[in-house]
């Protein structure tokens, strides 16, 4: 069993590697305006995966994961080396989406921004259907239940 801080710090150490490598010695000319954003690894060491993000549209992260896929080997081989581990850890690249999921919740926060302060519009005009006091009272009748009330010995006395 691995100790989890040293798994953290194989994965800080893959993020910062890989980081390093493709600003200095990737020189393929599909790679975008790329941040590697993380990096995690199994617990056994053999699996890493590798999350980034580039900067354009569809195309330009295409282009940037074809060369991120073609530039693997030279990755793995740079990480295993720098690691020192008896197996290099296998390199997968995923795409960070995060600033899509961003700018979603975002919206989505407006559109709840907007739906609150129409309720709050509405509610400023808003009257009640019906009287203040729904219920009935006669005044009447509640003079007539008091007197019944007084009359009647309570329940104690009653045999």
């Amino acid at each position: 069993m691995t100790d989890p801080a040293k798994v953290r710090r194989h994965a800080e150490r893959i993020r910062e590697l890989v980081a390093s490598v493709v600003r200095s010695q990737i020189k393929d000319p599909r790679l975008g305006m790329i941040t590697i954003t993380d990096a995690r690894i199994t617990a056994d060491l053999r699996d890493a995966t590798v999350f980034y993000t580039v900067l354009g549209d569809a195309a330009a992260q295409a282009s940037t994961a074809a060369a991120l896929e073609s530039a693997k080997g030279m990755l793995r081989s740079t990480v295993g080396k720098a690691l020192g581990l008896r197996h290099s850890p296998t390199l997968t690249f995923v795409l960070d989406d995060v600033q899509d999921q961003v700018k979603h919740i975002d919206d989505l926060l407006a559109q709840a921004r907007h739906a609150d302060a129409e309720v709050q519009r509405l509610a400023a005009t808003a009257r009640y259907a019906g009287e203040a006091q729904p219920y009935r009272v006669d005044e009447d009748d509640d003079e007539a239940d008091l007197d019944e009330d007084e009359d009647t010995p309570p329940a104690s006395d009653r045999r």
